[in-house]
């Protein structure tokens, strides 16, 4: 395919959509990681987003499984460069599905389909450490959540538009 027919091949909504998913991921994890180093730095820090003791972002960002997936710290030990806040992981997903998404090869699909199935294993992950074991809710770490499903939905059918379209009468 020329890349006329792969750019046409795609919906022509897929382009701004991603980058309003990828602003909007990017702002909320920026701001998660603001009130995650804010809150180190002062206990009596209030986010906009701690609207009781049973929905609070910065009580869910502060915990252990803000940094690393809650993974990281058992494994490596909390000193290690691997052991980043989880809005980090976010900044860093969001940039490069923003960056990937300009690119029209089925190699950078295939990459946004990966990054984004781990991105959706790692919010039901998380999902689930909110609901069960810190039994609260977060109305950026949901933002997130959703932001990551609708960005695999675009994704996959960026990589099906993507694959070259077979003759029938073979």
């Amino acid at each position: 395919m020329s890349g006329r027919q792969v750019a046409s091949a795609l919906p022509r909504w897929e382009r701004g959509v991603r980058l309003l998913l990828c602003a909007a991921g990017l702002v909320l994890s920026v701001y998660a990681y603001h009130v995650e180093t804010s809150r180190e730095r002062d206990a009596s820090y209030r986010a906009m987003c701690d609207f009781s003791s049973s929905v609070s972002c910065s009580k869910v960002f502060t915990s252990r499984w803000g940094r690393g997936f809650g993974l990281v710290a058992p494994l490596l030990g909390s000193d290690t460069v691997l052991n980043q806040p989880n809005s980090v992981l976010g900044v860093l997903f969001y940039l490069l599905q923003l960056g990937l998404g300009q690119s029209l090869s089925s190699r950078a699909a295939l990459c946004l389909v990966l990054s984004s199935w781990l991105s959706v294993v790692g919010s039901l992950y998380l999902a689930w450490i909110l609901t069960f074991v810190l039994q609260d809710f977060c109305v950026v770490c949901v933002s997130t959540y959703l932001l990551n499903f609708v960005l695999l939905y675009i994704n996959l059918r960026r990589r099906v538009a993507l694959q070259p379209k077979k003759d029938k009468r073979s």
